[in-house]
């Protein structure tokens, strides 16, 4: 340990010799620290680049014996949905890769059906003092609490999979929800004739907290007015998310509206609504749902869902961890948001995606 000090040490006297400054204005600038002038912080990068020097990031970390811990919330896997697999299995490879640094994760993991589960969590999580915190915000209210008590510690957070607008996250790394609404009223828009009817379907216990939901819906809704479409939107908000209460929603909805063309589903839960579409023999119905998972693409490839809007779930966690790593590590921000790409998945193209 001590022979990789040294060699680290010496390549910042080295650094500090050739610009004929201090070896505290070298770290300065190592470190993207305010206090040096633009004409030294130039040349010192010049010199960095020409040594083609890399900071020994392991053995700082190690000399410090210093452990930062990382708090991670988000909803947990269920029988109902497996979407939050992904996004752990990003965070877990991101764990793998900075571990050796000093770093440690502890997960925390909430009913995204009761919001006093996630109040529990967040209690918990504010008495340990984390360095940093992972956060799907799916509750707004309660997020926006959580998040300004962690403020008064100067705790860094990063918000995946939903924001919340005009909060000091250190940044969003998700889907723009807005347009996941909007791009599923485009595909809808090729696929229906001028003033045919289409079902909006929200699942969720918590339909009127969840964020993510409602801006989906919004777009969704805005597509047909901004471009003067006369599609007729029927919306079921079904809050007990077991399959015979969707089935017993579904019932009464196409009772009343046997002309039903398309359904929109607004998060992950599509496979419910396909599963009944095939067991009610619906022919002919256009079915847009979200999310790269083993349930809804069976039905993709049984051509019952014709489309699935996807967002990289699983690279979600995995940035979200890094850009709390390079802020507290490196020193180094990430883009205040970072959108994921949105991505339309068929029967023809399933195969070769990677979520």
């Amino acid at each position: 340990m001590k022979n990789i000090d040294e060699k680290e040490l010496v390549g910042v006297k080295e650094i500090a010799r050739r610009a004929n400054v201090s070896i505290a204005t070298v770290d300065r600038v190592l470190h993207k620290r305010n206090g040096v002038s633009l004409k030294t912080k130039e040349k010192i990068e010049s010199i960095i680049k020409e040594l083609d020097y890399q900071p020994n990031i392991l053995a700082r970390r190690l000399a410090s014996k210093k452990v930062l811990k990382l708090a991670v919330l988000i909803p947990e896997v269920s029988a109902e949905t497996a979407f939050w697999q992904a996004p752990l299995n990003g965070i877990l490879k991101a764990e793998e890769e900075i571990k050796r640094y000093g770093i440690s994760i502890e997960k925390y993991f909430f009913d995204q059906n009761n919001i006093a589960t996630f109040e529990k969590q967040t209690k918990l999580i504010l008495d340990k003092r984390y360095d940093g915190i992972l956060l799907a915000p799916m509750f707004i209210d309660e997020s926006i609490e959580f998040v300004n008590a962690s403020k008064k510690y100067n705790t860094p957070y990063v918000f995946i999979n939903s924001d919340i607008p005009n909060q000091d996250s250190l940044c969003y790394i998700g889907p723009n929800l807005y347009h996941s609404g909007y791009m599923g009223a485009h595909l809808l828009n090729y696929l229906l004739k001028e003033g045919e009817k289409v079902l909006l379907v929200n699942i969720s216990k918590e339909i009127n907290t969840h964020h993510h939901l409602l801006r989906k819906e919004e777009g969704f809704r805005n597509y047909f007015t901004e471009h003067n479409k006369k599609q007729e939107v029927v919306k079921i908000d079904i809050r007990q998310t077991d399959y015979a209460s969707v089935e017993r929603h579904l019932d009464e909805i196409f009772e009343k509206n046997k002309e039903i063309k398309a359904i929109f589903v607004s998060n992950s839960r599509v496979s419910s609504v396909a599963r009944y579409v095939e067991q009610h023999q619906l022919r002919g119905l256009i079915l847009i749902g979200f999310d790269f998972l083993p349930e809804n693409i069976d039905f993709l490839k049984k051509d019952i869902i014709d489309f699935l809007i996807c967002q990289k779930p699983q690279e979600q966690g995995y940035r979200g961890i890094m850009a709390l790593y390079n802020k507290m590590v490196h020193n180094i921000n990430t883009d205040k948001v970072n959108f994921m790409p949105i991505d339309i998945i068929s029967r023809e193209n399933y195969m070769f995606y990677e979520n």
